[in-house]
This record gives structure tokens, sequence and C-alpha cells, in this order.
């Protein structure tokens, strides 16, 4: 009886840990004269890291302007888990 209850008390530790708050950060860059670099933050409630992971490095990304612009050559967000 009491091995039942601590496979069951174990068993419940590690269920509750699954599922956290996930903040995802994202910073934005540019070689454009003048661009002032941003971070923006989002926190995802109750789910799994790994989801989160998922979703947050979707967001990354980078974008090169043609040569012929009067832009930037280069734009991107870079994003990671906190």
């Amino acid at each position: 009886m009491k091995k039942s209850i601590l496979i069951l008390s174990i068993a419940g530790l590690a269920l509750a840990s699954c599922r956290k708050d996930v903040t995802c950060e994202c910073k934005t860059t540019s070689d454009a004269q003048g661009f002032v670099s941003s971070t923006r933050t989002t926190t995802w409630n109750d789910v799994k890291k790994k989801d989160a992971k998922k979703q947050c490095q979707s967001y990354t990304s980078k974008t090169t302007a043609p040569v012929a612009s009067t832009l930037s050559n280069d734009f991107g967000m870079e994003c990671t888990i906190k």
C-alpha cells in the first residue's frame, strides 16, 4: 500500500511539472542607418516547454532587401525561450 502511494505521488509530481508559464523573447536587428533594435516578450501560460519553444522559434526571421533598394540590406528577428 505504501509503495502504491509513493508511486502515485511521484507520478503526480511529474505530471504537474510538465506544464509551465514560458516566455519567448524576440530581438529585432537591422543594419539600416538610425535603426534602433527592440525586444518583445510574449508569455504563454500553462503550456509544455517543447510546444512553446516551437512556437517561439517560428517567429525568427531574416529578410534581405533587394540591392537597388534604398532600405537596409538586412532585417531580422531572433526569438528564444527565456
